[in-house]
């Protein structure tokens, strides 16, 4: 059985699933606990559990991740939570100096199980330093693992997934998704979890993959839509729900059944995810490929501020559908 959460309220779920089951998790991050999170994915959970597992921080995401990975090394598993991924950059060191290294400098006699975790995304006409989409970056850095989940039940399960896992766990989520609701499994029917390195076959297709992550599967999927109903196009739409590790079988499979593929993808188009995608399909799926592959990434400049130019600048319906169109 399943209930229409939203996706926040998915989030919110499996936060509060972990604190109950392990002791050793708590919530720390800017305004989470009282204020009930800037995006509100926290609420309640305070009143819930208290000082000792809700823990607000002081606007320093140096001083807070640091803290939160020295704790995680001495037994705590943290869940952080970042108001923008967009300040990554003043915890840079911390975040893959330290959390990403830690456990192969010390011959694995030193875990860092912590899940940092928010808003990473554009779309919100938040200005160029508030916009940033960096899951291609940190999935660079060995010894990170990252995933954007696009979905209310993917969103869940991928966050409980995260806290119970020995290394740093990056969950990219989008501010666009929050109030979007879908079906999340009853926890009445079982712990729910959904592992790392697993994409879901969000559509079934026979002519033209879409491979996508995040924000940009609800887009693929509304353009699957529209080139069935008025280009008799028949679009198979595979999210990748984790970056890395990354599920690579699932990647050449759906290319090896279309023989055409389009990859979708918020970053910017230089060394971005699809960049890598693009790759493991030219290197071990070539002779399948009946066209040559086609990226739809963030327009490579800033984030715009107007909210009609960053519309189009990010990957949209319409232009996968464009793209899609130019395989012919």
């Amino acid at each position: 059985m399943s209930r229409t959460l939203s996706y926040r309220e998915a989030i919110r779920e499996g936060l509060d699933e972990e604190l109950a089951r392990d002791p050793n998790v708590v919530v720390m991050g800017e305004e989470v606990a009282q204020y009930n999170g800037a995006y509100k994915v926290t609420e309640g959970l305070w009143k819930k559990w208290g000082d000792k597992r809700i823990v607000d921080t002081p606007i320093s995401e140096a001083g807070f991740i640091g803290m939160g990975i020295g704790a995680s090394m001495l037994g705590v598993r943290p869940v952080m939570e970042l108001m923008f991924w967009s300040f990554h950059s003043v915890a840079f060191d911390q975040l893959v100096n330290n959390a990403a290294c830690v456990r192969y400098m010390s011959g694995g006699l030193i875990n860092c199980p912590i899940v940092m975790r928010g808003p990473a995304n554009g779309g919100t006409n938040v200005g160029a330093t508030h916009s940033h989409i960096p899951e291609g970056l940190f999935a660079a850095f060995p010894g990170l693992k990252v995933c954007a989940p696009a979905t209310p039940a993917d969103a869940k399960g991928l966050i409980k997934t995260a806290i119970r896992d020995n290394d740093p766990v990056y969950v990219m989520e989008n501010t666009l998704l929050y109030g979007m609701t879908g079906e999340v499994p009853d926890p009445a029917d079982g712990d729910f979890t959904i592992p790392l390195g697993v994409a879901d076959l969000k559509r079934e297709g026979k002519d033209v993959s879409v491979i996508a992550h995040g924000r940009s599967v609800i887009h693929a999927l509304a353009a699957a839509e529209t080139l069935q109903a008025e280009h008799g196009i028949s679009v198979e739409v595979l999210d990748l729900r984790s970056i890395r590790p990354l599920d690579q079988d699932a990647i050449l499979k759906t290319v090896m059944k279309t023989n055409r593929v389009v990859l979708v993808d918020e970053s910017k188009g230089f060394g971005g995810v699809s960049a890598m995608v693009s790759h493991l399909i030219q290197e071990h799926a070539f002779d399948y490929l009946d066209a040559p592959i086609k990226r739809v990434t963030t327009m490579d400049a800033p984030a715009i501020y107007s909210q009609h130019i960053e519309n189009e600048q990010l990957p949209n319906p319409r232009r996968i559908v464009e793209k899609v169109l130019s395989l012919r």
